[in-house]
């Protein structure tokens, strides 16, 4: 298929069929209309109510699609919750079995009247044969592919559809099975993680299988939508826009990309008109449809007149959207109706992969479906082949002897270059690729796409974690040019753990406590890096050790995290041996998948641990940060803001034992650069303390903000200047609070009688979230906002409201 430029005479005279598809960039609604006498296309969405039994007939019952087997037992109760206590392991025979899905349902339309009936699949996880009156369709092996199968001949008024799935965890040990020349790494996932083997030798969600943050729930099911399509003539698959700014034409432009499927046996001729009315614009084309499958592709100027606002990150500026329309008006056709509404990393990660042929073609198939899925959305800045893949050679994680290294590397450039970048360029030339994450860039493919050392500071992006040595020192830390991925762990809150445990699961070493961590000598870790700064509880009460030991490894990972985050935003303007210009931090990970310790900041159920507060301030837009180098303490002023600013930095300097400041100061005149990170601020420790009557490294505590014009103005900010396990004068305090309703939120006004360091409100399973948390408390009264998730009370809240800060802990 091919698009043309402006239509003759003989175009006009075409019947129109009118296929409008409406385009808001960030967006997109698809609409159409159709010629006289033109047929609509017809759907029947086979969502709801199947049958599922498994392999041997000894289960059989009513299940949901999209869904999967697990979730169908456990809503027929004849499962627990799969993450009870230890039910990831007691149900493992699910996931062993070979589980059937049936639907029977009347064809509501008239099959006679349609050239092409399609059962499409948009989600089947995983290998399983399609069948339907009884005859069978064809197969699928991957997860992540659309699967539409032609039932033109076989489809009648009531039919059968039946979805015989194969043990992903049967499958995957064949293929592996079946791969004579040499193994592909790791066979199986460490023995902590209690998960299955050979993920890598299926297309199916890597971590169904286990991973060091999740359970292994290999299922089976249909994941999304199912339907019946019937059409003639032709049928649009995919649409996509995509736009582009060439700076040596000043010009904005637009490539639009329809992929059809024709059924006629002939080409089919027409007119596409794009009309974009609020940037004045509007272009014709003639297009040809071409028999069977493939693309027009649209190339639109943007007309040079109109001002075009582009579409920024949240935080960066406007989110707009224009309305574009675009109209085939062809020889013969049907109406269709479709709506559709940041790196984007491809489902490879921390293992290396077959390339057998027919792994290559459903890879290459996965590829091409996921970019034209996603290509149009503008937060996606980046294609990455895979996660950790090329650090894996690199650093020869699984042992591989030196003589077979270049196989492996030459199945990598095969799976990642020759196939899954060569699809990606073809769907998709907005954005750039890289074959792996972390990577040297360019560097990586001078080196021949495997580099020495993938993570390398001077060059791409960099992964780094470091569970032993202090994270309150910014001399850990890479000054890298992007942290693409970091992280310490915690514990999600008592009230998310309570609900799949018992009580003697209780302890931070009970064999709970134990199972639920999957990264190996992660609670001794936190343990750890806790016990750099903080006291471990020695208290009796087991309960309230628990607890305690909860609340420090939130308290931990939000003050590692702070710390690290600063440090790679304050390299931001400055190069040093090389190293700077830190451009970007993205840590690892945001939400959990069940209720375990983990990296997130989420935790399951979308309660906010502490790491999620702090990550509002050390996010912040207007951030100043302090760091010591060398018995001098310097604060960096970090502005992402579009404008310069003059501000003013007040430092404050507080005694433990006291509410009152020793000394302050205000610096005032202090020019802020639009997006750097400029020095504002430096004085030698000892002269702070001499000045501020005599403070010691461990009686005192700085804090610290930006202040400008109108409600310009930074997060409180602190340091510290010993380890709080250290700290001289911290006396034990009395924190209280009152709770009162204003509209649909709940204020809560703190009180204390002293500093109390990482104030903690928790209010047990009521799903909101504070407006701060985990905060140095310094003033007698602070108020903080609550922003419930469902209907709550004063009464509910006082009732479940637990106060806890670092004076609490015994």
């Amino acid at each position: 298929m091919r698009g043309g430029g402006r239509s003759g005479a003989a175009m006009r005279r075409a019947a129109p069929l009118v296929l409008v598809l409406m385009m808001v960039w960030g967006g997109m609604v698809v609409v159409a209309a159709s010629r006289a006498g033109a047929s609509t296309p017809e759907v029947q969405s086979l969502r709801g109510k199947w049958r599922l039994w498994n392999g041997n007939g000894s289960v059989v019952l009513g299940g949901e699609v999209p869904g999967c087997v697990h979730t169908a037992l456990q809503r027929q109760g004849l499962i627990q919750d799969p993450y009870y206590r230890f039910n990831d392991v007691m149900y493992r025979w699910i996931s062993l079995d070979n589980w059937t899905y049936s639907r029977t349902f009347n064809t509501p339309f008239d099959i006679r009247k349609w050239q092409k009936v399609n059962l499409v699949f948009e989600g089947v996880d995983t290998v399983a044969q399609i069948r339907m009156n009884n005859i069978t369709l064809g197969r699928t092996d991957n997860m992540f592919i659309r699967y539409s199968f032609d039932i033109s001949s076989l489809i009648r008024e009531v039919n059968v559809v039946e979805v015989h799935f194969l043990s992903a965890i049967s499958y995957a040990a064949e293929q592996s099975r079946c791969h004579k020349g040499y193994s592909i790494p790791p066979a199986c996932p460490p023995p902590v993680q209690q998960g299955e083997c050979h993920v890598n030798f299926i297309r199916k969600e890597q971590c169904s299988f286990s991973w060091d943050w999740g359970p292994s729930f290999p299922t089976q099911g249909i994941w999304k939508d199912v339907r019946i399509e019937a059409y003639s003539h032709y049928h649009l698959i995919y649409f996509s826009s995509t736009p582009f700014f060439e700076k040596s034409a000043q010009q904005w432009s637009l490539e639009i990309k329809a992929i059809f499927h024709v059924v006629s046996s002939k080409p089919i001729a027409g007119l596409v008109t794009v009309s974009i009315p609020k940037l004045q614009t509007q272009q014709t084309f003639g297009v040809k449809l071409q028999p069977g499958e493939g693309s027009i592709v649209l190339l639109v100027n943007i007309n040079k007149s109109a001002t075009v606002e582009a579409w920024w990150p949240n935080g960066h500026g406007k989110q707009t959207g224009y309305n574009m329309t675009t109209t085939f008006s062809m020889e013969a056709g049907y109406q269709i109706e479709k709506f559709s509404k940041i790196w984007q990393d491809f489902m490879f990660a921390c293992a290396l992969y077959p390339t057998d042929q027919s792994y290559l073609e459903s890879v290459r198939a996965e590829v091409s479906h996921q970019v034209r899925r996603l290509k149009s959305h503008p937060s996606i800045i980046l294609w990455s082949g895979n996660n950790e893949n090329e650090a894996a050679i690199a650093s020869n994680w699984f042992s591989i002897p030196a003589a077979d290294k270049e196989v492996y590397i030459k199945d990598y450039i095969m799976l990642y270059v020759e196939n899954i970048r060569e699809v990606v360029l073809n769907e998709d030339q907005s954005r750039p690729f890289v074959a792996s994450s972390p990577t040297n860039g360019l560097e990586t493919v001078r080196e021949g796409w495997v580099s020495q050392n993938p993570y390398d500071t001077h060059y791409g992006d960099t992964h780094f974690y470091d569970y032993q040595s202090d994270c309150w020192s910014w001399t850990v830390y890479p000054k890298t040019r992007f942290a693409s991925e970091y992280g310490f762990q915690s514990w999600p809150s008592f009230s998310t753990i309570e609900k799949v445990s018992s009580t003697e699961d209780w302890s931070y070493t009970s064999n709970f406590s134990l199972h639920r961590q999957h990264h190996e000598h992660g609670n001794d870790q936190m343990l750890q890096q806790i016990g750099h700064h903080f006291k471990l509880p020695q208290g009796t009460d087991p309960m309230k050790k628990f607890r305690d030991m909860i609340y420090l490894t939130q308290v931990m990972q939000a003050q590692c995290m702070k710390t690290e985050t600063e440090f790679y935003r304050l390299s931001q303007s400055e190069i040093i041996r090389g190293e700077g210009h830190t451009m970007g931090a993205l840590y690892w990970q945001l939400n959990d998948i069940w209720q375990a310790p983990s990296w997130a900041s989420l935790e399951y159920g979308g309660k906010w641990k502490l790491l999620h507060y702090f990550a509002q301030n050390f996010f912040a837009p207007l951030l100043p940060v302090a760091y010591e180098d060398k018995g001098v303490l310097y604060i960096y002023a970090i502005s992402d803001l579009h404008g310069d600013h003059t501000l003013t930095l007040r430092v404050v300097v507080h005694t433990w034992s006291s509410l009152e400041p020793v000394c302050t100061l205000a610096k005032e005149g202090v020019t802020v650069r639009a997006q750097s990170a400029v020095p504002i601020y430096k004085e030698s420790i000892n002269d702070l303390l001499e000045r501020c009557r005599n403070c010691t490294r461990e009686s005192c505590v700085i804090t610290f903000c930006l202040v400008g014009e109108g409600e310009l103005q930074s997060p409180v900010n602190h340091h510290f200047l010993s380890s709080l396990k250290d700290a001289v004068g911290l006396e034990e305090t009395q924190l209280s609070a009152s709770v009162s309703q204003q509209d649909d939120i709940y204020e809560f006004v703190l009180q204390t009688t002293g500093i109390a360091p990482f104030v903690s409100l928790d209010v047990g399973s009521i799903k909101g979230r504070f407006s701060d948390n985990g905060f140095l408390m310094t003033e007698k009264k602070k108020v903080v906002v609550f922003y419930p998730w469902e209907p709550t009370s004063v009464e509910d809240l006082e009732k479940s409201l637990t106060l806890t800060s670092l004076l609490d802990i015994v």
